[in-house]
């Protein structure tokens, strides 16, 4: 046989896997060759990377090679066989790669089984077998197979570093203790080992059980989860149902309506239609009447016109002018005025039970806050633009640049009365509530303005202190004069320290009740921050004092 003139060696034809000879060998792309099972078994193991390697060069597959027959190099291996190559012994595990090699094998290196601490060399189990026969060696360290057992030798004194030198944190030799060590607290490697075992063994056990707690807070935040999503399904299902409700009423109302404007506007028009045709007759009638009268007038003959006088001078009844009712041209104002007063109700109490809807909060809220902005380009992530409500501007103040800008006018302007005019106090709210996280930024002119926030429910008419901005518990108000700042709540004064600057930044943070106010230049300085619990929707408001104004800037 050609096979019997080649020296060949078993290991040549051994899977690098299992060691013995192969069965069924494949090649993968690589070209390495491997039992078809062996590799297979290796390569499941891998299924949840999806990457598949090469235990022997570790190049990496993606997707998953196919495996097919290498049907030479099986038919060599059986070959083989028959000439007398039997598979390599069980305890012949060679060293591959990765693995720890004997120190003491001189030809192809077995795998080691162990480390000795003490002789600092790796064992096969073959070599390995006088730790457990001779009786000098019993005493010896044997740990798992290890490759830097180098790294337990003194590198000034080749010896093994047994010490441990607690001053200087590092481990010795025993020679090291005599000499630049002496006189540190030295104390045996296995002895220090034994306390930080002691102490590993305590930060495990605050480990896990910080894990322990941690996997409980996940739990619960999982079951927050479940509660905000099944609790969120039903608000939506039932909305769903009574607004579908409401638009079905709406509809039906809208349809009445309609119906009965027609119904009116078809009677109305009968009754003028029937009365018009009356008077037409009546017209006509009357037409002919002063024909007859008219030829009457030329008769010549006297006895004739007297004869006939009484009968034509005779008239019939005439419509009197009081049954003729002339409706205003504005007969169906009053409907389209009823819907408009009812569109405008429905509208304040869908806008007043949206703001509660997005007032409601949760735990998680709070544990899932995010950071506060720390930068200008943080905070204009939040920015709002703001425009102020006519009714509520005291009458001094003059609305300019689209209601984004109140100047104090030192005389009255043409306002109209209305409920929500602040009588009194120079004072301005926003048209529109203040929810979730919100930034703006004021721009003043002027000796004194104040920047505030309030609730809707503060009292307009007097001048009573609960009418003005920061001198009730429904508003704050940081005041911005010439010299200084001052914060002012529930007529708590506190003078607040910070460079002096035209425009002033404001940060709402509702649902965790954070309010600051910014001095914005080239910096973002905070000058005072309000931690509290809002209880409702805030508006923004100013206070403009003689002569000074106030804008709210656009930003971007």
């Amino acid at each position: 046989s050609v096979f019997l003139s080649v020296e060949l060696d078993r290991e040549t034809f051994s899977c690098p896997i299992c060691l013995d000879l192969l069965k069924d060998p494949v090649a993968i792309p690589c070209g390495h060759s491997y039992c078809k099972n062996c590799i297979k078994n290796h390569w499941d193991t891998e299924d949840e990377k999806r990457i598949y390697s090469c235990p022997q060069c570790r190049k990496s597959f993606i997707p998953r090679p196919e495996l097919l027959k290498n049907t030479m190099l099986a038919a060599l291996v059986e070959e083989l066989k028959k000439t007398g190559l039997q598979a390599a012994p069980a305890d012949l595990c060679y060293a591959g790669p990765e693995d720890v090699a004997c120190d003491v094998c001189t030809e192809r290196k077995l795998r080691a089984v162990k480390s000795c601490l003490f002789c600092l060399i790796s064992y096969c189990e073959k070599h390995l077998q006088p730790h457990f026969d001779v009786a000098q060696f019993k005493k010896h360290k044997l740990v798992e197979p290890s490759e830097k057992l180098q790294e337990n030798i003194c590198s000034r004194h080749d010896e093994v570093m047994k010490m441990f030198c607690r001053t200087d944190q590092q481990c010795i030799c025993i020679l090291c203790s005599m000499d630049e060590h002496k006189g540190h607290d030295t104390v045996s490697a296995a002895a220090e080992r034994t306390e930080r075992q002691r102490e590993l063994e305590g930060s495990r056990h605050n480990i896990q059980q910080r894990i322990q707690d941690r996997e409980e807070d996940v739990k619960l935040l999982q079951q927050e989860v479940e509660a905000i999503n099944g609790s969120a399904d039903k608000a939506v299902e039932h909305s769903e149902k009574i607004f579908t409700q409401l638009i079905r009423l709406m509809e039906e109302r809208r349809s009445d309506v309609k119906q009965q404007v027609r119904s009116q506007q078809e009677t109305e028009v009968s009754r003028v239609k029937e009365l018009q045709e009356k008077l037409e007759q009546e017209i006509t009638e009357l037409k002919r009447k002063d024909a007859e009268l008219k030829k009457l007038s030329h008769t010549e003959d006297h006895n004739q016109f007297l004869h006939n006088y009484p009968s034509l001078s005779a008239l019939s009844e005439s419509t009197h002018s009081s049954s003729i009712k002339i409706r205003p041209q504005k007969y169906f104002e009053d409907v389209t005025a009823a819907v408009s007063e009812l569109r405008d109700k429905l509208q304040d109490v869908l806008r007043e039970k949206q703001t509660n809807v997005s007032l409601t909060e949760t735990e998680v809220d709070v544990l899932l806050s995010q950071p506060e902005p720390k930068t200008r380009g943080d905070f204009l992530r939040y920015s709002c633009q703001i425009t102020l409500d006519p009714n509520t501007a005291n009458t001094w103040l003059l609305l300019s640049e689209g209601n984004r800008k109140a100047t104090n006018m030192n005389q009255p302007q043409s306002y109209s009365s209305h409920p929500d005019r602040f009588t009194y106090w120079v004072q301005v709210m926003s048209r529109k509530s203040l929810t979730g996280r919100c930034y703006w930024e004021v721009k003043r002119t002027g000796r004194e303005v104040s920047v505030a926030v309030t609730y809707k429910n503060i009292i307009r008419a007097g001048k009573k202190d609960e009418c003005l901005f920061g001198f009730n518990d429904k508003s704050w108000r940081l005041d911005c004069s010439t010299n200084c700042y001052n914060f002012y709540y529930n007529k708590v004064k506190t003078p607040v320290s910070g460079p002096r600057s035209s425009r002033v930044g404001v940060y709402l943070d509702h649902s965790a009740g954070i309010l600051s106010f910014y001095s914005v230049t080239g910096t973002m300085t905070l000058l005072h921050r309000v931690q509290t619990t809002f209880t409702q929707p805030l508006y923004a408001g100013l206070y403009v004092d003689d002569g000074a104004s106030a804008k709210f800037c656009r930003l971007r």
